[in-house]
Parts: structure tokens; sequence; C-alpha cells
């Protein structure tokens, strides 16, 4: 019996021991390392340069002819039988836009002429009887009353002559307009012209274009009239086509009363694809001046402002308030909120916050992050960024 409390006793000594053993060696277990939270996404830096942009006032505007001519009949009361002449067509100056039925104004002419001929006749006549009359004059055979009498009447019948001269050119002329003409160069624009119709004196039959030329008349604020000169470059866009660049001919001399605002008339090229009468919004280059710009990816907006994205030492990412200007191209001028020896986050700001984590990319020079220009800092959460441009 002795012996096997003795076995038991010693057992249980080991066990408590092996308990104790294993209580001292969970104690002094070291504390698990922490682990760094997973980077959002990895980043590249950029900074603010300093270039020229250009200096630029904005505008809007509908796009017109730079001088348009209504054409019309001359002639009342003839009947249109032929439209030579449709919208869109380019015609030269004399081109027969339509014709009108002449007929009765033929027959006029036909009319006027015979009664031409038949006052030169008696034009002659006249003129004959006076030229005996002044051989007789003082010889006594012929009486001074007589001889005044025909004097008269070679008066009276050139006078005639001529009123009948006049008729058949009236006459001749209305002919002429039967036939309506191109006044200029340039492309129909409108047609009215019916066949058939009877067109009255001075209704509109057609709408040419003078040598297609086109003008848009851009609205600029009262403010900015002074900055513009003749020979500026402008720049317009419409929607769904690309843009269109032309030259500031001329300033309107008045200013609108209502909308204190006034005219810039800027000459397009004649092969622009665009329409008279579409609206246009753009601008007008009035000279450059240097300023701070950061690539537009570089820049959000959110809540009405603008900011840029830093990070800081703890590789978290923090947003900054900027104020922005113009923009040229994939530039855009910073005015405030951030200097040129400032690094920011170059594109990719969608998809942050503030508080974020990321990898910065290694930035190996120059402005452009191009293929084998980044280099992601491996083996370590954050990395400082290297800067070698300028």
């Amino acid at each position: 019996m002795k012996l096997a409390e003795i076995a038991i006793a010693g057992a249980a000594v080991l066990m408590l021991a092996a308990i104790v053993s294993f209580l001292k060696k969970e104690g002094v277990k070291a504390e698990p390392r922490a682990v760094l939270p997973t980077p959002v996404m990895s980043v590249a830096l950029t900074r603010a340069r300093m270039e020229e942009l250009p200096v630029r006032v904005a505008a809007n505007g509908s796009v017109a002819a730079w001088r348009e001519a209504i054409v019309g009949s001359e002639s009342d009361g003839l009947r249109l039988t032929e439209v030579r002449a449709d919208v869109g067509d380019t015609v030269r100056r004399g081109d027969v836009l339509a014709v009108l039925d002449a007929e009765v104004v033929k027959a006029e002419l036909a009319e006027a002429s015979a009664a031409v001929a038949q006052v030169e006749a008696e034009a002659m006549e006249a003129s004959a009887n006076a030229s005996r009359a002044k051989a007789l004059e003082g010889s006594g055979a012929m009486s001074a009353q007589q001889i005044a009498q025909y004097f008269a009447a070679a008066q009276t019948a050139r006078a005639r002559l001529e009123a009948a001269r006049a008729a058949q050119r009236r006459h001749r002329v209305r002919v002429a307009q039967a036939r309506v003409l191109a006044p200029d160069d340039g492309v129909v624009s409108s047609r009215t012209a019916t066949v058939g119709a009877v067109a009255p004196v001075g209704e509109e039959l057609f709408r040419v274009i003078k040598d297609g030329r086109l003008e848009w008349r851009a609205v600029v604020p009262a403010m900015d009239l002074d900055k513009l000169r003749r020979g500026q470059t402008a720049s317009l866009a419409i929607a769904g086509q690309a843009p269109v660049r032309g030259e500031l001919r001329a300033l309107a001399p008045t200013i609108s009363a209502e909308t204190r605002s006034g005219l810039a008339y800027v000459d397009l090229p004649r092969d622009a694809a665009i329409r008279s009468g579409a609206f246009a919004s753009g601008y007008i280059e009035v000279g450059r001046r240097r300023a701070l710009t950061l690539p537009q990816s570089a820049v959000s907006l959110r809540e009405g402002f603008s900011y840029v994205m830093q990070v800081g030492a703890d590789a978290k990412v923090s947003k900054k308030k900027v104020v922005v200007g113009r923009r040229a191209g994939a530039r855009i001028e910073i005015i405030a909120g951030l200097l040129q020896t400032d690094d920011v986050i170059a594109s990719g700001l969608g998809f942050l916050s503030d508080g974020d984590r990321v990898d910065v990319v290694v930035r190996s020079g120059g402005d452009d992050l191009g293929d084998g220009a980044l280099a992601v800092a491996a083996g370590r959460a954050f990395a400082a960024p290297a800067w070698s441009g300028p």
C-alpha cells in the first residue's frame, strides 16, 4: 500500500511540475508583432513647376454670316417658271438662280421698240423741215412765225424720241429682270422661291452668304473689352465638333445696357465644318503669363473646393486645399495653397481618402510619368520619396 501511495504522490508532483513549467513558459512568451495595414494603392509623386500659360478672355456667342445678301424679285406680278439653285449650292456672281415668265414684258418691249421706230421717223421729218426753214430764213419766202413753228416741231420730235427710247430701255431692263441673278460669289443659305408662285417686287427668294464667309459674334464682358486687340487668336467649340480657331477682326463700338457686354467679331476659316446660327463657347487669347502649374490629374474637386493630396512620414494620405486658376492642356494653374517644393500625389485621387496608407513610387525625374520612370519602393511599407528632378 505504501508503494502505491508513493507512486501516486510522485505522479502528482511530476504533473504539478509540468503545469508550473507550462505556466511559466506562457508567462514569458513575447508579445505578437503588430501587423501594418495593407496599402490602399501605389502612388507617384510630382511637384508644381513654373511655366508660361496663355491669358484668355472667355466668351460665348453665335456663328453668323459675315455678309448675307437677300435676293428678291425686281419685277412685279411675274410667275416663277424655273428655280435653278437650292440651299447649300455654291454660286458665282451673275449665275441664274431663278427664271420668271417674261412673255408679257417681252411683248411690251416689242411695242416700245415699234414706238421708237415711229418717233424716229417723225423726228427725221421734223428735223428736215427745220433745216429747210432755216435755209429760207431772211429770204421772205416764209414768215418768221412759220420758221419758228418748224424749229419747235423738230425739238418736240427729238424729245418724244428720247421718251420713246427711255421706255424701250425700261422694258428691256424688265426683260433682263425676269432672270434672278446671284449678286456675288457665295453659298445659298436660304431658298423660298417656288415654281408657279407669283413673286411681288422685293419679296425674298434667296439668301446668299458672301464668299461662304462666317464669323463668330462673341459676347464679352465689358471689363474684358480693353484687353482685346485686332488680330488676336480665338478658339471656339461647338458641341460634337472639333475646336475651330479664328482671328479677331473688330470690336463693336457700343456696350449693351442690359447685359453690360460687348461684341467681338472673329473671322472664321472658310473650310471650317461649322454652320451659320450655331452657338459656340470659347476664348480669345490676350497674352501669356508665368504661373505655378500641376498636372490636372493631381488636383481633385470635392464639395466645390480644389484639393491636392500629400503623403506624410507615416505613409498616410492627407488632403490640402488649393486655389486654382487657368487651365491649358493637361496643366492647371495653382494660385495659392502650394509651394513649388511640395510633393503631391500625381494621379488616382478619386480612389483615396484622408488617412489611407499608400506605397510611394519613386520618381526618377521629369514631369511625365511614363513607363520605366517609376520604381516601387519594395521591402517596406513606406519609403521616403526620392527626388532627382528640379
